[in-house]
């Protein structure tokens, strides 16, 4: 029983890493796009300003919603933490993080968040 709950939190370590890694890389490119939306600022076209106002609110909440699964990673690595301090006590039992949840909340922003790119790019190139 020990020996799997082990396995487990490395599992699930090994898994928040990842998900860390992608969470910081969407967030430099947000700041990228976000440099970019900028310089369309600049332009000053008038047919444009509800695009750009529309970005600007998207990448706002992109940028809210990565703190937040970030946030949570940090929680549950904390948790990881106790579990495995924890002799004999199992990992199931915690009861705290739902790491399947988790994965589901991480997949569906990625989904959103490639969507959102796509978008943001085509209007990019129009107007660049």
């Amino acid at each position: 029983m020990k020996s799997n709950n082990i396995k487990k939190i490395q599992s699930q370590h090994f898994e928040h890493k990842v998900w860390m890694n992608e969470l910081n890389f969407y967030a430099d490119e947000v700041r990228i796009y976000e440099h970019q939306l900028e310089e369309l600022v600049g332009k000053n076209i008038k047919e444009m300003l509800p695009g750009l106002e529309k970005f600007q609110n998207n990448f706002i909440r992109q940028k809210e919603v990565l703190d937040e699964l970030r946030h949570e990673i940090r929680i549950h690595e904390h948790e990881l933490v106790l579990a495995v301090n924890a002799v004999g006590k199992a990992i199931e039992n915690n009861g705290r993080h739902d790491h399947e949840a988790f994965e589901e909340k991480v997949e569906i922003f990625k989904k959103i968040y490639v969507e959102l790119k796509g978008e943001f790019l085509n209007f990019w190139r129009k107007w660049h």
